[in-house]
């Protein structure tokens, strides 16, 4: 009554495309993985994505690009990575590092779960009073991202899902080249900036950068 069905061939493409499908449903992602494709800045260490009505500026220790600010809707994120071991990641002794540095500033950070496992809440001295924070933390392979979401996403879950998304679809460049647990990954301008600096220069104007200083929230080495 029922023949035998002859089997289904796959076709190649479509073999390739299965093989290069991300293994996980969300990032932060490691360059050497698949993921997926969308609009990013290229900073060189980080590819950071972009929306509507996003801005993107940097921070930086002296001349060295180490981190960038994604600034959307009233709320900022900002994101640096940095080189970790190969066998185990940082996070818990970055982040009790991090609360005994808020703490001691005068500030309070308690931990606590959210949608990337343990993060920690706390509120920073700033002007006006104390500011909300949530610092973010995820092991990768041979590095670590952290993110601090401050501003009204701090507090708000609607505003959060924004920057969180961001967060699960940053790429981190590690490299090859050695380099020892907690040093900053160093970023740099995309080509396209660099440039506009230079065309800039060349007419005259030295002083452009198409990036604005971020606001250093904290930082930790």
């Amino acid at each position: 009554m029922f023949g035998r069905r002859r089997r289904e061939e796959t076709p190649a493409a479509a073999v390739e495309e299965v093989a290069q499908a991300p293994a996980r449903d969300s990032g932060p992602w490691d360059s050497g993985e698949p993921h997926p494709e969308r609009e990013r800045v290229d900073l060189g260490g980080l590819r950071v994505p972009v929306g509507p009505g996003f801005e993107i500026q940097l921070n930086l220790a002296g001349d060295r690009i180490v981190g960038a600010v994604v600034l959307a809707e009233e709320s900022a994120l900002q994101v640096q990575a940095f080189a970790a071991p190969k066998r185990n990641g940082i996070w818990d002794e970055v982040r009790a590092e991090l609360a005994a540095a808020v703490k001691s500033a005068g500030g309070t950070a308690e931990e606590r779960q959210g949608p990337f496992g343990t993060e920690l809440a706390a509120k920073v001295p700033g002007e006006g009073g104390p500011q909300p924070v949530r610092y973010l933390g995820i092991d990768g392979p041979r590095w670590f991202l952290r993110a601090a979401v401050s501003g009204r996403a701090a507090l708000d879950a609607g505003a959060a899902g924004i920057l969180e998304d961001v967060v699960r679809d940053i790429v981190v460049v590690r490299g090859d080249e050695p380099m020892p647990p907690h040093e900053s990954i160093e970023l740099r301008l995309p080509p396209e900036a660099r440039q506009a600096m230079d065309r800039q220069a060349e007419a005259g104007k030295p002083d452009l950068n198409p990036f604005e200083r971020g606001p250093e929230i904290a930082e930790l080495r």
